[in-house]
C-alpha cells in the first residue's frame, strides 16, 4: 500500500504517532470475588428476612449441580423448622384471564394490611419451549417496588414434576424469610394444576365472563379442585356478563360432591384492573383459613401434601434412575421395534425391561 506521506513532495510532512487502544478493562480494578457461604450463613441469612441470600439460596435449589443439591438440601433441612406459618394460595386461569394484573392488585392489598407476600411460579411451557415467564415480573408493577414482596419466576428448563417440587422446596425457605402469605402461580392450564393443588391451602380459580370457556373448564376437572372461582374484568359493560356466568358457575357447583373440607366455594365478581371487589377476595381467602383450622382440615391436608410429595419424590428418581439405566437404554430401541411392529404387546415389553433394570440391579449388589 503506497503512502503518500512518503513520497519526496513531503519531505516537511511530518506524522505523529496513533493513540494507542484504550484497554476495554480498567487496569486498576481489582476484581472482587464473591465470598464463598457457608449453609449456616444462608440459614441466618434468610431467617433474618435477607431477600439476597434468599434469592441465592433458591438459585441453589434450581441448580443442576450435584454439590448445589446437595447444599439446598442441607439448608432446607435446616429451615424446615421455621417454615409452614403462612397461608398458601395456589392461583390458576386460562391465558389472558388476567393472572398477573389480579396477584399485583390483590398483592399490594395484602402488603397494605403489614403482611409479606412471595409470588412463586409453576411453568408447564418450559418443557417444550425453555422459555421463562420472566415477563410475570415486569407486568405485576406494583409489586416488583415492594420491599415486603418476593417474585420469583419458575426455572426455564426441566420437567414438570422437577419445577414444582423446587416450587414446593421454595416455598419453605420463602416462609422461614417470614414471608406470611404465599401465591403459587400456574401459567395457562393442565397439569400443572394439580401439581399446584398439592402444595397450596386455597386454590384460586381466574375465570372470564363470555368467553364460552364455562363449559371447557367444567370438563377439565379443575372447578373440583377450586376452592374459590373469581370471574375478572366485571367492568363497564361487562358486568351483567360476568354476574351471569358467576350464576352458571354457582349452578355447576351445585353438582359436585361435598369437599372433604366442608367447605362450600364462593363465586366472586371482580376487576382486576380497576380494583373492584379485592378486599371481598380477601376476606373470602381468610374466612377460608379460619374455617379449616377451626375444623383441624389446614393441618390435615398439609400432613397428606408432605405424604404425596415424599411418595411422588420417590417416583421420580425411581423413572429418573430407570430411563438413565446403561442395560435399559441399550435394550430399549429393540423393544420399542417390537412393539411398532406387533411383534411384543407393550405389557410384555414393559415386563422386558423392567426384569432387565432389576436383574443389573441384582448383579451390582452382590457384586458390592
Amino acid at each position: 500500500m503506497q503512502h503518500p506521506e512518503n513520497n519526496d513532495l513531503y519531505k516537511g510532512l511530518k506524522v505523529n504517532k496513533g493513540i494507542a487502544d484504550v484497554p476495554m478493562i480498567n487496569p486498576y480494578l481489582k476484581r472482587v470475588r464473591r465470598k464463598e457461604l457457608t449453609v449456616d450463613d444462608y440459614v441466618k441469612g434468610i431467617l433474618d428476612g435477607n431477600i439476597t441470600l434468599l434469592s441465592r439460596a433458591v438459585t441453589l435449589i434450581e441448580s443442576q449441580l450435584a454439590s448445589h443439591q446437595e447444599m439446598a438440601q442441607q439448608i432446607i433441612e435446616k429451615c424446615l423448622p421455621y417454615s409452614g406459618n403462612s397461608m398458601r394460595i395456589g392461583i390458576t386461569g386460562v391465558p389472558g384471564a388476567g393472572k398477573s394484573t389480579s396477584i399485583d392488585t390483590l398483592g399490594m392489598h395484602i402488603i397494605k394490611q403489614g403482611r409479606k407476600l412471595a409470588v412463586l411460579a409453576i411453568d408447564p411451557s418450559s418443557e417444550v419451549s425453555g422459555g421463562s415467564i420472566l415477563g410475570d415480573k415486569t407486568r405485576m408493577e406494583q409489586l416488583s417496588r415492594e420491599k415486603n414482596a418476593f417474585i420469583r419466576p419458575s426455572p426455564s428448563a426441566g420437567s414438570l414434576g422437577g419445577v414444582a417440587r423446587k416450587t414446593r422446596e421454595t416455598i419453605v425457605l420463602c416462609e422461614a424469610a417470614g414471608f406470611d402469605t404465599i401465591f403459587v402461580e400456574t401459567v395457562g392450564v393442565g397439569q400443572s394444576e394439580t401439581a399446584v393443588h398439592s402444595m397450596v391451602d386455597f386454590f384460586l380459580l381466574i375465570q372470564l365472563a363470555g368467553t364460552g370457556d364455562e363449559l371447557q373448564g367444567i370438563k377439565r376437572g379443575i372447578m373440583e379442585m377450586a376452592d374459590g372461582i373469581i370471574i375478572n374484568k366485571a367492568d363497564g359493560d361487562n358486568v351483567q356478563k360476568a354476574q351471569l356466568a358467576a350464576s352458571h358457575y354457582r349452578n355447576a357447583l351445585r353438582l359436585f360432591p361435598k369437599a372433604e373440607s366442608g367447605w362450600d366455594p364462593k363465586v366472586l365478581c371482580y376487576s382486576g384492573y380497576y380494583g373492584i371487589g379485592i378486599k371481598e377476595i380477601w376476606d373470602m381467602l381468610d374466612a377460608y383459613r379460619h374455617h379449616a383450622i377451626d375444623s383441624g382440615y389446614f393441618t390435615e391436608k398439609r400432613l397428606k401434601q408432605t405424604k404425596w410429595w415424599m411418595k411422588e419424590t420417590i417416583e421420580d428418581a425411581l423413572r429418573d434412575s430407570f430411563y438413565h439405566n446403561t442395560d435399559v437404554m441399550n435394550l430399549l430401541p429393540e423393544i420399542e421395534d417390537h412393539v411398532l411392529n406387533d411383534r411384543m404387546t407393550p405389557f410384555t415389553a414393559a415386563a422386558a425391561l423392567i426384569d432387565k433394570y432389576f436383574s443389573w440391579i441384582r448383579q451390582n449388589t452382590n457384586q458390592g
